[in-house]
Order: structure tokens, then C-alpha cells, then sequence
């Protein structure tokens, strides 16, 4: 009787399949991912137990850099630097770069109706050029300068933290009838562009009572406990700087802000 031949196969594996799949997945996790935008210091928040989420879209966010130089307590040039960044909407007619362009206008429309003598003028190139910007801390009166520079000087000029022309200038300025800050500036132009954004919703469903409850926008943002404006600040941050950003927040009756946090591991000590 004959022996039967049993016929070998390969133990190859065609893999091309699977690489077209993950390809696929790798282009899916790109477009859908959301990455974390350059900051110019790391900060490193303290650790609470809170597991609530910070929203993604209509935030306004700043960011109070670690301890500069020690030592000079209640000076915030040496004790942390201020930096803010705006985050817009999915809707693509109320985008980040949209946002920050109507930000940019209304900031220097307010600063210069405050420092008529020193203006700010910007260029259509410069307005677009702030539209990129994740994050910035500044004077002011820096703003057309810093515009210029290209993103690598940029980069540069705001991660050194010693030079004192790196941060939005504040104080414990309360007097709301003075001369604003250049931080009470930036706050005003946020309040004044939610407050246009919401109102143009409202005309655009008729004033519908109904229809207006369920806008969602960067004002109704700051209108909800902590939803709208966010601060950052380093845990090695004396508490009297953040404190300043706290004044001055409310100062321009911005009351409803949130203090971005680690959550705690379970090892770490409870105080």
C-alpha cells in the first residue's frame, strides 16, 4: 500500500492586509486625536481629587508660570508670568483662529481708547500671524514686534522666563473706573467678544426663548461655574501671585473661573 503524501503549506503569514489596517487606524487616531498645544514653561498643577474635565472648546486659559527668581515676595515679574490662550468652537465659523482674531481687535481697541497717545497699530499679516498662536505673554506695546518675529524667535524670547518683557503685565489694580492692565485688557476684550458671539446666536434664532437656552457658546461658558476661563498655575507658585490673577478676574466681574488641577494619586499624602 502506498504511503500518502501530505502536502506542506507554508507557514508564511501575508501581512499585507494587516498593514493596510493599520494604516488606516493610524490616520484615524491623526484626525481625530487633540493634541496639546506648546506651552512656554513647563508647569507642573497641583494635585486634588477632582475628576471633573475641563471642556475642550470656548476656554479661555491662563497660564501662571513657577517661581522666577525667589525671594521678592509680591512681585509678580520674579514670582510668575502670566500667558493666555483662546480656544474656540467646532463650528468652523467660530474656530480658534476666528476667536483669537476677534480677540486681538477688541484688545487693541480697548487698550488704545486707554493709551491714546501710545497706540497700538496692527497689519492685516500681523492679525493673521496671532491667529496661529497657541499661547502668549507679552506687554502690549510689544505686540507688533513680536508679531514679526518668526516662530523660532518666538519660541525663544517667551521661554525665557527672566527677561521682564516675557508676560502680560498685572497688578492688584481694583479700580475698574482707572486704567485697566494690560491683563484687565485681554479680560474685557473676552467678556466684550462673548457677549457679540452670544447675542449674534440669539438674532440668529429669532430671540426664540426655547432655542436660546440651548446655545453653547464661549459666553454662556463664562456664564456657568468654571466653565469659560481656566488657570493654570505651577504648585511651586507663590499663592499671592495667583491670588493677583484671582483680583484682577474679578475685578472685571469675571467670577466663574476653574483652577486646572492634577488628580491625586492614591499614594499621595492627604494634607
Amino acid at each position: 500500500m502506498g504511503k500518502v503524501k501530505i502536502k506542506r503549506k507554508s507557514t508564511l503569514i501575508d501581512m499585507t492586509a494587516m498593514s493596510d489596517v493599520t494604516v488606516l487606524l493610524l490616520t484615524f487616531f491623526m484626525l481625530t486625536s487633540t493634541f496639546l498645544a506648546k506651552e512656554p514653561t513647563v508647569v507642573q498643577t497641583p494635585s486634588s481629587v477632582s475628576e471633573e474635565k475641563v471642556p475642550m472648546n470656548n476656554l479661555v486659559t491662563i497660564l501662571v508660570s513657577g517661581q522666577d527668581k525667589p525671594g521678592k515676595a509680591g512681585n509678580p515679574e520674579t514670582e510668575g508670568k502670566i500667558f493666555i490662550s483662546f480656544t474656540g468652537d467646532k463650528d468652523s465659523t467660530l474656530s480658534s483662529e476666528h476667536i483669537r482674531e476677534m480677540m486681538l481687535v477688541e484688545a487693541v481697541k480697548i487698550y488704545n481708547e486707554q493709551h491714546p497717545s501710545a497706540k497700538v497699530e496692527l497689519t492685516p499679516k500681523q492679525i493673521a500671524e496671532f491667529t496661529k498662536l497657541n499661547m502668549f505673554g507679552l506687554p502690549f506695546r510689544g505686540m507688533p514686534q513680536y508679531l514679526e518675529m518668526d516662530q523660532t524667535k518666538r519660541d525663544k524670547f517667551q521661554g525665557n522666563m527672566e527677561d521682564k518683557n516675557v508676560g502680560i503685565p498685572i497688578d492688584g489694580n481694583k479700580d475698574r473706573n482707572g486704567k485697566l492692565n494690560d491683563f484687565q485688557v485681554w479680560m474685557k476684550a473676552v467678556y466684550n467678544v462673548a457677549q457679540k458671539i452670544h447675542n449674534d446666536q440669539k438674532e440668529a434664532v429669532g430671540g426664540d426663548p426655547a432655542e436660546i437656552k440651548k446655545l453653547e457658546n464661549l459666553y454662556t461658558a463664562l456664564m456657568r461655574k468654571g466653565e469659560g476661563i481656566a488657570v493654570k498655575a505651577d504648585k511651586n507658585t507663590p499663592y499671592k501671585t495667583v491670588q493677583i490673577v484671582f483680583d484682577n478676574l474679578q475685578t472685571m466681574k469675571l467670577n466663574k473661573f476653574s483652577l486646572l488641577t492634577a488628580l491625586k494619586s492614591e499614594d499621595e499624602p492627604t494634607n
